[in-house]
C-alpha cells in the first residue's frame, strides 16, 4: 500500500501526474507525466538528457502529485527517493502506455531500438510521506 486505502485507490485510477524534482540551486522544477503503479512503487518515463533526468539523477528527492482529471479535483502527493532504471524498458513502458491510452498498448517491433534511440529511461519513485484530497463536495 502506498497510503491509505482512498489515496491508493485514488492512484490506481489516475493517469496524470505532475512531477517535482530539485535543481542544482535548490529551486523546484516542475513537469506534468504519465505514470503508472507497480505494487507500491510507481514509475514514469523521462530521457537521461531532459531536465528531470539531470536533476533526478544528483538528487533522488522527488515529488509526485498525482491530479483527479475532472471534479471536485481531488489530488495525492507522493513523496520519497527516485531511482533511474535503465532495464526491461519495454515491459514498463508498454505498462505505462497501457494507463496513458486506457486500455490496450502493442508496442511495435522497434520499440525497444525507439526507447534506446531516444534514452529513454524510467524513474521509480518509492514513497516515504503521502498527502493530499481524494474527495471533495
Amino acid at each position: 500500500m502506498i497510503g491509505t486505502p482512498a489515496q491508493d485507490a485514488f492512484i490506481s485510477r489516475q493517469k496524470w501526474a505532475v512531477v517535482t524534482s530539485l535543481r542544482a540551486d535548490g529551486s523546484p522544477s516542475s513537469s506534468v507525466v504519465f505514470f503508472a503503479r507497480e505494487d507500491d512503487t510507481l514509475i514514469f518515463s523521462t530521457t537521461r538528457d531532459r531536465l528531470k533526468g539531470k536533476t533526478i539523477a544528483r538528487d533522488p528527492r522527488l515529488a509526485l502529485c498525482v491530479l483527479d482529471e475532472g471534479a471536485p479535483y481531488g489530488y495525492v502527493t507522493v513523496e520519497g527517493k527516485a531511482t533511474i532504471e535503465e532495464d526491461d524498458l519495454v515491459a514498463r513502458h508498454v505498462a505505462i502506455n497501457r494507463v496513458m491510452r486506457g486500455g490496450e498498448f502493442v508496442p511495435p517491433p522497434d520499440f525497444a531500438e525507439r526507447l534506446a534511440r531516444d534514452g529513454r529511461v524510467i524513474v521509480r519513485l518509492t514513497p516515504a510521506r503521502v498527502s493530499g484530497v481524494t474527495g471533495r463536495g
